[in-house]
């Protein structure tokens, strides 16, 4: 296979401050690079998180997700986690809202779902 891995994964949000806060300041990701880019006036974030990076475009006047989670494109954003409870916790006294806690009925390992600031589901998974 040529392919190795997925590299990054790219998402636009609709507001730039409230984003970075939220992946870089309560979730933890680490910041690669972070660019304004005039020409566009849009904000462009690279984040790191493990061997993965996640890529923020902060552009202003984009359509909302017209449902949630079924629409075409990107359906969530899954983290893996060692044990589910201290981290659904931790999310919590952030302010950060979950789901309860479920199991996987195809891997039998817990999950949770929880939101980003522009309601992009984020999932926690055993």
């Amino acid at each position: 296979m040529m392919l190795n891995k997925i590299h990054h994964i790219a998402i636009i949000v609709s507001d730039y401050k409230k984003s970075r806060e939220f992946y870089v300041d309560k979730l933890g990701f680490e910041v690669i690079r972070e660019n304004f880019l005039p020409a566009r006036n849009d904000w462009k974030l690279d984040l790191k998180l493990g061997d993965c990076e996640l890529e923020i475009f902060g552009i202003e006047g984009r359509p909302a997700r017209p449902t949630n989670p079924e629409a075409n494109g990107l359906r969530h954003l899954a983290f893996h986690v060692e044990e589910i409870e201290p981290v659904v916790e931790w999310l919590n006294d952030m302010g950060i809202e979950t789901e309860p806690i479920r199991v996987d009925e195809f891997t039998n390992k817990k999950m949770t779902f929880f939101k980003d600031p522009d309601g992009l589901p984020l999932e926690l998974h055993e």
